[in-house]
């Protein structure tokens, strides 16, 4: 009797029998399954956890094996195959394989997975796989990946010639653990020929912001398993204006300017300038009081500083982005401190653009004046006035530790006829796990704040000043007042030291940037995480939040800066064109249409941000921070190399959003800032 009709009649019997499951699972071998629907290995070398490791590597070295324009798109099913493989290797009790798969194959995701890396490093047993939540994450959903039909196709068609060799055991996690979309190839979309092939040349390797784990996803700070891709929280990013009796004073002394000095024909009054910033401010959706921190009532001070902003802002020279392929006109002044012999750590010009502040590592901030007047000196021990001996910088001592911070308070330019306006008050923050206080007027410390436990890295003044916000290796950021000791709120989640903060425009949020590569935005009303941001290659080192409030921008040591649409909570450009090392500095224009970039590798380079950098006129840097010539970005190549006989430098791919760019000669750029009338200050420290 042949095979077949033994089986035909055992099932016979089980059917009659009864025995339902065991019939389902004889016709399921039959049909060479298991019960799961995964096909049953036919190959003895195939069988137990070896299959895994040998089946991923046919896979992997097939795409990279692969006609250039697919290989950024088949890539992207690694990462999940990986993960998918390791949790099934552990569930299915092969430790010792599943730790030799782990360690073999980890080092191709480290750069663009860390994080999750460092969560699955820690499951050995089929019961981490039930409590660990990234392995809950990724085990309880379908892993979303997009791809183009012909990709696709191609795949498969892959698979299913090499089934007996591994294929089958991908084609089984595919079918199992992933959500794989295919679309159509257009002339427009993200899979038309032109941008493979342009996404094949840049080498990519970050995620795509359309791919992953529901509620796992760049924009979302929720990472609950049942969390969908529209679990964002509402933000409210308006201008929050002063209330009516701030401006009543306002209106008024605008009044008392245009008597005084009426504007020119054409030039609207500062009256109707401040009426139109308040329409555009109350058209958008500003925060409730409840959502802000308390602001002290406003002083004449602070009525004064309005009042200059408006006229600044009046005057100020207008960027608009490029016109008919031309950029704006930037211009840049660069402040540049000799005979520092490295000793510079950081810098931070003041708000009415009179001083400039240096932290270094002798424990000490020394303060200068921009405009080379000498500065008033301490108040005298008798009582009897200031030191009348004049001085052309001061040394603030106090710090038992190097300075890695500084910060001056929000000013102003002041006039005569205008209540002084001028920086009054500088933050620092230092190694030695204290930020303090300092007043310009007196050169002396006026507080210490202690809480951290460990160096502050970065410290930063709020939009209204008052509150203040640090950043520390203890992997926490802080908000502080300046009339309170102790801390007001704790920002926990970064899982490595809080490099850099930032405030939103209206102070209802701030930013943390991690050495574990991700920027998160938080509410400061309860400290509650609302975004977190995730696609940097490697540690931030910067971070600025546009005027307006709707974008913000990070950069890192790759030498990659990141536009983040806030309200949407995604990526909205990456832009390319420094060198290694760091890009140490952010700033924007009052339109928010421009943004500056300093880093160490001593160039300060202009950036259109509504322009797309797929555009064309992408080229390349060849050896920057020479000699000290302007780099056109819409130049196909720019060689500004050294003088003779050096090594060639290391070519630097440009997009084409960057305008322009200004090398220094061996001054790496600490500090960039823009003025309130567009104009660039920045400055470094030369180093022979």
């Amino acid at each position: 009797m042949a095979d077949t009709d033994v089986e035909l009649k055992v099932l016979e019997y089980l059917s009659k029998k009864g025995y339902n499951r065991t019939e389902a699972m004889l016709r399921m071998e039959s049909a060479n399954q298991d019960v799961d629907g995964r096909p049953i290995q036919t190959r003895v070398e195939e069988s137990g956890g070896v299959k895994y490791g040998k089946a991923f590597g046919l896979f992997r070295n097939w795409i990279e094996e692969n006609l250039e324009i697919y290989k950024p798109d088949l890539r992207r099913v690694l990462w999940p195959v990986f993960v998918y493989s390791f949790l099934d290797l552990v569930s299915d009790f092969y430790p010792r394989e599943a730790r030799t798969f782990f360690n073999n194959f980890r080092e191709f995701f480290e750069n663009e997975h860390e994080g999750d890396l460092r969560g699955l490093q820690a499951i050995a047993l089929p019961e981490h796989v039930a409590t660990n939540e990234i392995a809950k994450l990724y085990h309880s959903q379908r892993y979303r990946v997009t791809l183009s039909q012909t990709a696709f196709f191609n795949l498969i068609q892959f698979l299913e010639s090499k089934e007996k060799d591994g294929g089958a055991v991908i084609v089984g996690i595919l079918q199992t653990r992933l959500n794989v979309v295919t679309v159509e190839r257009t002339a427009e979309d993200q899979f038309s020929l032109a941008k493979l092939l342009e996404r094949a040349r840049r080498v990519e390797n970050f995620p795509a912001e359309d791919e992953g784990i529901p509620g796992h996803n760049p924009g979302s700070a929720n990472l609950d398993r049942n969390a969908g891709s529209a679990v964002l929280t509402k933000l409210k990013l308006g201008q929050v204006t002063l209330d009516a009796e701030g401006r009543q004073d306002v209106v008024a002394d605008l009044e008392d300017e245009d008597k005084a000095k009426p504007p020119i024909p054409g030039q609207p009054s500062l009256v109707e300038a401040f009426e139109q910033r308040i329409k555009r401010e109350e058209s958008e959706e500003v925060p409730g009081r409840t959502e802000l921190p308390p602001r002290p009532p406003p002083l004449a001070r602070d009525v004064a500083m309005e009042v200059q902003k408006v006229k600044e802002n009046r005057d100020r020279m207008k960027i608009s982005g490029r016109t008919g392929g031309v950029g704006p006109g930037v211009s840049v002044v660069m402040y540049t401190f000799h005979n520092t012999n490295d000793g510079v750590t950081c810098l931070d010009f003041s708000g009415d653009y009179l001083l400039v502040a240096a932290g270094t590592d002798m424990h000490y901030i020394r303060i200068w004046s921009l405009n080379g007047s000498p500065l008033p000196g301490p108040p005298q021990a008798n009582g009897q006035g200031q030191d009348p001996r004049p001085s052309s910088s001061h040394r603030l001592i106090g710090h038992s530790g190097p300075v890695y911070a500084v910060s001056f308070a929000p000013a102003t330019a002041s006039s005569d006829k205008q209540p002084i306006t001028k920086a009054k008050y500088l933050l620092s923050s230092s190694a030695d796990k204290t930020v303090r206080l300092w007043s310009l007027d007196a050169w002396s410390c006026l507080v210490v704040y202690k809480g951290h436990d460990g160096p502050v890295w970065d410290v930063t003044w709020g939009p209204f000043g008052h509150y203040f916000l640090t950043g520390s290796f203890d992997r926490t950021a802080r908000l502080w007042s300046t009339d309170r000791v102790d801390y007001l709120r704790l920002f926990v989640g970064h899982d490595r030291d809080v490099d850099h903060v930032c405030f939103h425009p209206n102070s209802a949020y701030v930013f943390t940037g991690s050495s574990d590569k991700i920027v998160r935005m938080w509410l400061v009303a309860n400290g509650y995480p609302v975004r977190m941001f995730t696609g940097h290659t490697g540690n931030i080192t910067a971070l600025a939040c546009s005027p307006d409030g709707k974008l913000l921008a990070s950069a890192d040591d790759a030498g990659t800066i990141i536009l983040w649409d806030l309200a949407l909570g995604k990526l909205f450009k990456r832009m390319r064109g420094h060198g290694k090392g760091g890009i140490w500095s952010l700033a924007w224009s009052v339109e928010s249409s421009v943004i500056v970039s300093g880093g160490a590798d001593g160039t300060v380079r202009v950036w259109d941000v509504q322009l797309p950098n797929d555009a064309s006129g992408q080229g390349k840097v060849v050896g920057e921070g020479g000699v000290g010539q302007k780099i056109d970005g819409a130049a196909q190549v720019a060689n500004v190399s050294g003088a003779g006989g050096k090594k060639k430098p290391k070519e630097v791919m440009v997009t084409s959003d960057q305008i322009s760019a200004f090398p220094t000669k061996k001054s790496p750029v600490y500090k960039v800032m823009f003025t309130q009338q567009n104009l660039v200050l920045a400055g470094g420290a030369y180093l022979p």
